[in-house]
């Protein structure tokens, strides 16, 4: 849908007409695919062909019959016009004529399939209504519903009511329209503060330069060290330009609920006395009210006719009241009293925020974007997007695109089905992939043959679970879910944009593994009026822009003097922490570990590639009857529990053993003027398996040597650039830190630190080691 607010015009499909709401509404709540369109245009092309030869008595066909007739008006309204267009399927001898296919049996009560289909009536009316307008009335207009197992139809005649309907759909368009004018005059009569009242040194021009960035590209990179504080000049940023009309719309993306709950809190103090329409998406679950977390819409009553429940449950004050509070408490509270589901909350209030805040998956993810790229009226092309921790992309992105099937799971699935006495020929697919994957012992890389059975299968059963008619809400949202994922396990198969690779890590598992999502990523960030994407550590910018996408992006590099020699930094020659030489070093790692406490006289950091390889060091340490206190970091569930670990550890252990690459090394904030000695043992280079190997086979035309610094170096040393990053947050803070492993010195390794870790200093023996830390 193309709208002008200011000249009162609206150009869309009727389609989009039809489909337009201000409340919930289905958004499908099952498998989405090619195989239900290919199925419908079957019936189409069958219905056709009846329509062409009925009444033919020598076999040739009528020409009375018109198809995909283009249809385009326009209707004035309130002061408003509608430019609509689409193709009617059929006109024959002056009926209109629009096909549909349906899953549920027919013939079905007239009554029972304008509830469930009112959007198809809606369709059917505006081309009457648009004929109409234009001066040719039709003679009839009719829906035929074809189910798409049998073939079986059945017609329901438009009736002068559901034409009255398209103009009760307008004024809710209008509605709309009157609420994005409300919005656009707030956005220009914005207020904000600076987001911070003194300006740390480096901070002086950023606003300018990120200015001159993004006007001379739509992409930009922007870098700045953890504690420069990213988050307040970039939404400073950001307001400026929503102010002045530049974007209707921001969209911030951080992979953390931490990173969002921070953003708007900045937002909040930088508004203080204005009004800015922000809101937080939080995912399904934690929205979800139901004692067990589903969304099979038949099967969930806070989900199920709930659009019928909205006009009068006053949910509609979620964005006509701009001071209506809606945290996660109040929504639940809200959907639990009005029996709707808090997520159509959210949906529905969505599209009148001037800022949304959420997770990477609700502009990349294919199974989460659909909730901000169906809002009504969303345009990416006026909407400003920033990617905070944007060097976790690429990784998440491909995680997205990623699928896993188990032979478990398809047993405990055609058990299910045969409970709830599903067609026989879903249970006989559902047997044979169980089948097929019950045959698969660990490979890292499948047949030829095996990968076309995978291909065949999972596109009948994708074709099936589109087509059949199911009691979702008896077989339950566990399995229901299972079902829904052969049509993207088939969308893999039958996708050539991007690398993949079908492998099985274990006996009885499939991994349908994207190696890289460059293209999707790429594709999504141009379609946005403005996108930056901003981290502590996005260099090599080359490498970063081509898992990306893209070619284009203008490097934003922030400035920090206060940061100049705040880190003193050596290199460890001793020892060798590869996979296979690191256990000829351990006695060196533990004996070192207690000379860096030693000469800190307070907790220090030692960040390690892997949890086994600290508890090994940490073995070893207790064998040798050390005294030193050292703790690994659990596995905890959440941010908060694991930042109250590290406070807590602080006080009561001489050492933190920590991972490279885990939540407490790049996400808690804590160790900043508290930890001032710390120790990197080894690169933490990505664990050889297949999908590296894959990955650097499809690079093998870059020359091995490249292929190597893509695939390993460069995330590895991406880690320790994230850890180090946390130790200097503030002007005064200092940190000593010894990089324990020879591969630092090397060139290869040693380009990819970050200038304020680089170091010329070897550490060749013990007494190296104690002068450095005297020093």
């Amino acid at each position: 849908m193309q709208f002008s607010l200011e000249q009162r015009t609206a150009n869309l499909s009727v389609g989009e007409f039809a489909d337009f709401t201000l409340g919930p509404h289905d958004t499908g709540g099952g498998p989405h695919g090619i195989w239900r369109a290919q199925l419908g245009q079957h019936w189409h092309n069958e219905l056709r062909a009846r329509a062409e030869y009925a009444g033919s008595a020598d076999g040739t066909p009528r020409t009375v019959a018109q198809f995909e007739v283009p249809v385009e008006g326009r209707l004035v309204h309130r002061g408003w016009t509608f430019t609509l267009a689409g193709r009617i399927d059929q006109l024959v001898a002056g009926t209109l004529r629009e096909i549909k296919t349906v899953t549920r049996p027919l013939p079905a009560d007239e009554a029972a399939l304008r509830a469930g289909y009112p959007g198809y009536f809606l369709q059917l009316a505006a081309y009457a209504v648009l004929q109409r307008t234009a001066g040719t009335p039709p003679a009839r207009a009719e829906l035929v519903f074809v189910e798409t197992t049998t073939g079986l139809s059945q017609s329901v005649a438009l009736t002068p009511f559901d034409e009255a309907l398209v103009y009760h759909q307008l004024d809710a368009i209008v509605e709309f329209f009157q609420l994005r004018l409300r919005d656009t005059a707030r956005r220009r009569s914005l207020t904000f503060h600076a987001a911070f009242s003194e300006l740390r040194a480096g901070q002086e021009n950023i606003q300018a330069e990120l200015a001159a960035a993004l006007g001379s590209t739509s992409l930009v990179f922007f870098e700045a060290p953890t504690g420069y504080g990213k988050t307040g000049c970039m939404l400073e940023f950001a307001l400026g330009q929503l102010r002045s009309g530049r974007f209707g719309r921001l969209i911030w993306l951080t992979g953390k609920s931490t990173g969002q709950l921070q953003t708007i809190h900045t937002l909040q103090r930088m508004t203080a006395g204005a009004h800015l329409a922000t809101w937080q998406v939080r995912n399904k679950g934690e929205h979800c009210v139901n004692h067990t977390f589903h969304c099979v819409r038949d099967a969930c009553g806070f989900l199920k006719d709930c659009g019928e429940r909205w006009p009068q449950s006053g949910l509609a004050r979620f964005y006509l009241d701009e001071a209506q509070p809606h945290d996660l408490d109040t929504l639940r509270a809200a959907g639990r009293e009005a029996h709707v589901c808090p997520y159509e909350i959210t949906r529905a209030a969505l599209a009148f925020n001037d800022v949304w805040i959420g997770d990477f998956n609700y502009v990349f993810a294919p199974d989460n974007r659909g909730l901000f790229f169906d809002q009504p009226g969303f345009d990416p092309r006026e909407t400003l997007l920033v990617i905070d921790e944007a060097h976790n992309l690429p990784a998440r992105v491909a995680d997205a695109y990623s699928h896993t099937a188990r032979v478990d799971d398809a047993r405990a699935l055609h058990a299910a089905l045969g409970h709830e006495h599903a067609p026989a020929p879903l249970l006989l697919a559902i047997e044979e992939w169980a089948r097929l994957l019950d045959t698969l012992a660990p490979t890292e890389m499948l047949e030829p043959a095996i990968e076309a059975d995978v291909r065949g299968q999972t596109e009948r059963l994708a074709e099936m679970v589109a087509t059949q008619q199911l009691d979702y809400a008896m077989l339950g949202p566990h399995f229901s879910a299972q079902l829904w994922r052969f049509p993207a396990f088939a969308e893999f198969m039958a996708g050539t944009a991007l690398k993949k690779l079908l492998w099985a890590p274990r006996a009885g598992e499939l991994a349908f593994t994207c190696l890289d999502a460059a293209p999707v990523i790429g594709e999504t960030l141009r379609g946005f009026g403005g996108a930056v994407l901003m981290s502590a550590t996005l260099q090599p910018f080359a490498n970063f822009s081509t898992a990306c996408g893209v070619t284009d992006g203008a490097p934003v590099l922030a400035v920090t003097p206060w940061r100049e020699g705040a880190y003193d930094v050596a290199v460890d020659v001793r020892v060798d922490t590869t996979f296979r030489q690191r256990a000829g070093h351990h006695a060196t790692t533990a004996r070192t570990v207690e000379l860096m406490h030693a000469a800190a006289g307070r907790c220090l950091a030692i960040f390690f590639p892997s949890y086994a390889y600290a508890e090994t060091v940490m073995r070893t340490l207790g064998g040798s009857g050390s005294a030193l206190r050292a703790a690994v970091q659990p596995r905890l569930p959440d941010l908060a529990a694991q930042a109250a670990w590290v406070v807590e550890s602080l006080k009561r252990t001489d050492a933190l053993f920590l991972v490279l690459g885990s939540s407490f090394a790049e996400s808690i904030d804590l160790l900043g003027g508290l930890v001032t000695h710390a120790m990197v043992v080894g690169p933490a280079l990505p664990e050889v398996n297949a999908v590296q190997k894959a990955r650097m086979a499809a690079l093998a035309e870059a020359g091995r040597d490249e292929a190597f610094r893509r695939v390993y170096q460069v995330p590895g040393l991406q880690k320790v650039n994230q850890a180090l990053g946390r130790l200097v947050r503030a002007p005064g803070q200092h940190a000593k830190v010894l990089l324990h492993c020879r591969r630092f010195a090397d060139e290869g390794y040693a380009s990819l630190l970050a200038r304020d870790y680089r170091s010329g200093r070897e550490i060749t023996d013990d007494s190296d080691l104690r002068a450095w830390l005297r020093s």
